[in-house]
């Protein structure tokens, strides 16, 4: 399995937002879904979206109307928008891609909402 490059975490301030990027590299040509999860403190790791290779999407109940997934295809690549953020969506983020062979995981990036 291949390591994913994720990127664009950080600390923002409630109510604010930010936009996540994943990409899988090499010449990847059997990617199918793609997924981001995220891991509070204490935790177990939750679903937070995924989108489908056609676009299909579905998210979590409690990041609905608040975060957007997508993928551009031609980079491999997948985004989580991440809008009127709480101090409650404070985890480390890791996206996940799933081919022929299995899934891949990226390494996790931190996103801290302060309140």
């Amino acid at each position: 399995q291949v390591q994913l490059v994720e990127s664009g975490g950080g600390l923002v301030q409630s109510g604010g937002s930010l936009r996540l990027s994943c990409a899988v590299p090499g010449r990847i040509f059997d990617l199918n879904a793609m997924h981001w999860y995220r891991q509070a403190p204490g935790k177990q790791r939750e679903l937070v979206a995924e989108i489908s290779s056609g676009g299909s999407t579905s998210y979590g109940d409690s990041v609905k109307g608040r975060f957007t997934i997508s993928r551009d295809n031609a980079k491999n690549t997948v985004y989580l928008e991440m809008t009127s953020l709480k101090s409650e969506d404070t985890g480390v983020y890791y996206c996940a891609a799933d081919r022929i062979s299995g899934r891949s995981w990226g390494q996790g990036t931190q996103v801290t909402v302060s309140s």
